[in-house]
């Protein structure tokens, strides 16, 4: 088995492979973490781009570029692959801001804890849903999709192509206003109660002054949360597993609209 020439268009398409696969596998949920040294992330992108490189060769331009426009046809690909690592990013804010809201609501807004992910202090349970949707992501093996869309979009979009002036931006605004509504659907059972536990206090204080009312709200209200949270669990892995699933169309459609 002979090595195949290292000559100068190999090497630069290798280089525009490795800019796209690198912004994916950097911008992804579980990869895109804190969790996972920097030299850990190259080398994943790195050795994802061997994997996929020989199977998308054929979708490379075979002319040489001068170092101006290898360096603009990299920035393309970088942010193509920023693209489509948000709009899986989507999914997970969406979850992780449905429990933000839970947290405020239950009496949780100082209790922040470090998280690795995103490095920065977040809510009690806004960790919790999040952790608890990479789980899910990984059980449903979503992770795989990304190679899948790796290749679909070379053969969709090859490299040079992008055009941001068309229906992609639109597109992506109207997938983070799903996230917002999908975040709300996932908290509204939980504010229902915790607002008709709230009434429930405040007819209680009028009936009985000498209830310390503001004491008693806290763990009311946990309990509760804790409650609805236990028994609509189902509901929630459900909701998350169809966004999930959506992702490949999403992916589809944004690779049409570039």
């Amino acid at each position: 088995m002979e090595l195949p020439e290292l000559t100068l268009p190999l090497i630069q398409g290798f280089l525009i492979c490795l800019a796209r696969v690198g912004s994916m596998i950097g911008s992804i949920p579980v990869f895109s973490g804190g969790q996972l040294p920097p030299q850990m992330r190259i080398g994943i992108a790195v050795l994802f781009s061997l994997l996929v490189y020989p199977v998308v060769e054929g979708y490379m331009p075979d002319q040489s570029y001068a170092p101006i426009a290898l360096a603009l046809l990299l920035a393309q690909e970088v942010i193509l692959g920023l693209l489509v690592g948000f709009l899986a990013q989507l999914v997970f804010m969406a979850a992780e801001f449905a429990g933000s809201l839970i947290g405020y609501q239950m009496g949780f807004a100082a209790a922040n804890v470090f998280d690795p992910t995103t490095q920065r202090q977040v809510a009690l349970i806004s960790q919790f849903q999040g952790i608890l949707a990479i789980l899910l992501f990984l059980a449903l093996n979503i992770h795989y999709l990304f190679l899948r869309a790796i290749v679909a979009s070379f053969k969709m979009l090859p490299p040079g192509s992008l055009n941001l002036t068309g229906g992609a931006i639109p597109m992506i605004m109207n997938v983070a206003n799903h996230s917002l509504v999908l975040s709300v659907q996932m908290v509204a059972p939980i504010i229902a109660l915790l607002m008709i536990s709230t009434l429930a206090l405040g007819i209680m204080a009028r009936v009985f002054p000498q209830l310390n009312v503001f004491m008693l709200s806290f763990p009311i209200n946990i309990g509760v949360s804790f409650i609805i949270m236990g028994m609509t669990l189902g509901i929630f892995a459900t909701m998350l597993s169809k966004e999930f699933m959506a992702l490949a169309d999403r992916f589809l459609q944004l690779f049409s609209l570039l």
